[in-house]
């Protein structure tokens, strides 16, 4: 039996209609953990929006928190692989404490039963943000390329990294593994969170856009990739999960040409943004309200760094799906 964490997010959903509908699958059954139920209609409305409703129902859904380890006890019964996607995505620093604990405490929970109950093989999830830096020389980011503790880090960044180090540890206690580092994913179904919002603030108007560099992915691939590579003999590996490198400014423009609204404008240079993420956070303290740019996401906006994803395409064999054909694609849903 299969076992997915996360199964409401937009991975863990796909991941969910990947896994019921590939050929290989044979007789597998497939269980969900779901900490809401309201949170299971999500992943229902993704399986109508594809016209695969009546394969939904054949997913085992067991209620539980991968923080709450006594609900974890029944979610591992009979579980032979495990797809860890659930996480939290914030880079809010007032969300320090639960990033830790959700991704990394949650990540070594996942790992502890998976080793108490002899599962054969792990999929993590992670992000690139849990990717190496660049030293002075370098000038793409690959699987190999070394993480530097003394370089600022966003917090999510940091629990993703930690949550990283949970897998090698289960690695080391003889667990097989597989990591896979998708950078910022693109995908239909959950437009009020992650990606999705990029959609939103197109469609409503968004005016300003930026030249930085960033690495998007489809959740299409993301599922079809975690699956191939758990089927596989490869262990104890990760993989940089990237269909392009492309500018936002290039992506907002293709969503804005395929909504058919006006394009964003104006272009915000770094000096700009370094002087608006502080206006928030003065903002955010005064208000007492949620952070909407934090020092990461400015940095984030003017990147130019790019990735690597040789060793994907030389492990499966295979190459991603266009990301401004798929945004289209998507949006005609």
């Amino acid at each position: 039996m299969i076992l997915v964490t996360g199964g409401t997010g937009l991975v863990g959903a796909h991941l969910l209609l990947y896994l019921i509908e590939s050929e290989s699958l044979g007789v597998e059954k497939i269980r969900a953990i779901y900490r809401n139920l309201e949170t299971i209609e999500k992943t229902k409305a993704l399986f109508q929006l594809y016209d695969k409703s009546s394969l939904f129902d054949t997913i085992e859904w067991i209620h539980g928190d991968i923080i709450d380890v006594p609900t974890l006890e029944h979610a591992f019964k009979g579980i032979d692989y495990v797809y860890h996607s659930a996480a939290l995505i914030s880079f809010d620093p007032k969300d320090e404490d639960i990033l830790r604990k959700t991704n990394i405490e949650g990540t070594a929970n996942i790992v502890n039963f998976c080793l108490a109950k002899g599962v054969k093989k792990l999929c993590y999830i992670s992000s690139t943000a849990a990717l190496g830096d660049l030293a002075g020389t370098e000038t793409i980011i690959t699987e190999e390329t070394e993480w530097n503790p003394e370089k600022p880090h966003s917090d999510y960044a940091i629990s993703k990294y930690g949550a990283e180090m949970e897998i090698w540890r289960g690695q080391q206690e003889g667990l097989d593994v597989i990591i896979v580092n998708p950078g910022i994913i693109i995908g239909p179904g959950f437009q009020d969170q992650g990606s999705g919002l990029l959609f939103k603030k197109v469609a409503d108007g968004l005016r300003y856009y930026t030249l930085g560099l960033a690495a998007f992915v489809t959740v299409s691939d993301v599922a079809r990739m975690a699956v191939q590579l758990m089927k596989s003999d490869i262990r104890n590996e990760r993989f940089i999960l990237i269909a392009q490198n492309i500018m936002f400014r290039d992506i907002l423009n293709t969503i804005a040409d395929t909504l058919k609204v006006k394009r964003p404008s104006r272009h915000i240079k770094p000096y700009v943004m370094e002087i608006v993420w502080r206006v928030d956070w003065v903002l955010a303290n005064i208000f007492r309200k949620k952070r909407q740019l934090t020092r990461a996401t400015a940095k984030a906006s003017y990147s130019e760094h790019e990735y690597s994803t040789e060793k994907i395409k030389t492990a499966l064999k295979t190459d991603f799906v266009d990301i401004h054909q798929y945004i289209k694609e998507i949006l005609n849903l």
